[in-house]
C-alpha cells in the first residue's frame, strides 16, 4: 500500500480484515479460505485506490501475485 502511496488508508482497512488472523498473527484458515480472504483485499484495494487515485487498476494484479508467492 505503501508504494502505491496509499499508506495512510491502512487504519481504516483493518478493522474490515479482522478475524481473519488469530491473536498470534496466524491466518485463520479455519474461518476463511485464504484465495477469499485475497480477492476481498483485493477488492478493498480497488476501491481505495479508486478513492485516492481515481483508478482501481492501480491495484489490478495483487491477488495474482500474492496467489503465486504462497501457492504450495
Amino acid at each position: 500500500m505503501e508504494q502505491l502511496g496509499l499508506g495512510r488508508q491502512f487504519r481504516r482497512l483493518a478493522p474490515r480484515l479482522d478475524g481473519a488472523f488469530r491473536a498470534d498473527g496466524v491466518f485463520a484458515h479455519d474461518r476463511l479460505r485464504f484465495v477469499n480472504f485475497v480477492d476481498d483485499v483485493e477488492e478493498l484495494l480497488e476501491e481505495v485506490a479508486w478513492q485516492e487515485l481515481g483508478d482501481k487498476e492501480a491495484a489490478d494484479g495483487f491477488e495474482e501475485y500474492i496467489l503465486q508467492q504462497y501457492s504450495g
